[in-house]
């Protein structure tokens, strides 16, 4: 263990020394994940699985504009995102949102859970928050927290690590869920502001719920469905309350 130490100290003196980069840059994220999803969207539209339904694709846009309209006024940050949706006809996906703004729909998950749009826009501001809260840079950080040596190696190379290190993932874990948690609760805050009833957003929570085959076991990354659903009725509850002045 020592030398190990040793040899990522010396690793990480020689990068500085020779020019590298001291962190990970949001720059070198924001590439990657648009390298990253070019290749997703080039694979779906080569099996004819990309924005194949026109209505959808429009349902879809329509709501995303809604929301990234109120992501500017909640957050100048949110001015810089360049967002690109595309839907899905994998029902192996569901939805994701890439470092900055890099959106996939999946059009089966949407209609096997028979999402209305407020339910939709709840889905969307989840996924949003992912990169308007930069949480793919924050996991990126805490890698490198936990071992500087990643700086000495290419970022290809830890891009590669955070999605099929087993070890690496299993350390992540605890902070993926805590940002599924802020994506969740910040989500419904924004898609609430942007003219959505509350109690209409949390009802996505109740569909994933009564979706789940056991709804009160989570994963590594994510609270159960129960959870969720137990937190954005709470969180409904106080948004209606806020707006009432009840």
């Amino acid at each position: 263990m020592y030398f190990h130490c040793i040899a990522a100290l010396l690793a990480i003196c020689l990068l500085l020394s020779s020019g590298g980069a001291s962190a990970v840059t949001e720059e070198e994220v924001v590439a990657g994940a648009a390298r990253l999803y070019r290749i997703r969207i080039d694979a779906l539209a080569q099996a004819g699985m990309l924005d194949r339904d026109a209505l959808f694709v429009a349902r879809v846009a329509r709501i995303a504009q809604r929301l990234s309209e109120q992501a500017r006024r909640d957050n100048p940050a949110a001015q810089v995102l360049s967002w690109e949706i595309h839907t899905s006809s994998d029902a192996d996906d569901n939805a994701s949102c890439m470092a900055g703004g890099k959106i996939l729909v999946s059009q089966p998950y949407v209609e096997q859970l028979a999402l209305t749009d407020a339910e939709l826009a709840m889905v969307l501001s989840h996924e949003m928050q992912h990169a308007i809260l930069l949480h793919n840079l924050k996991e990126y950080h805490e890698a490198v927290r936990l071992d500087p040596g990643w700086l000495a190696r290419p970022f290809s190379a830890l891009e590669e690590a955070v999605d099929n290190d087993g070890r690496l993932m299993g350390q992540l874990a605890e902070l993926n869920r805590e940002q599924e948690v802020e994506a969740d609760r910040e989500g419904m805050a924004m898609a609430w502001r942007a003219g959505w009833r509350a109690s209409e957003l949390a009802a996505y929570f109740r569909k994933l719920e009564q979706a789940a085959t056991m709804s009160h076991i989570g994963s590594a990354t994510h609270p159960s469905p129960l959870q969720r659903w137990r937190a954005a009725r709470r969180q409904a509850e106080a948004l209606a309350r806020g707006r009432t002045g009840e």
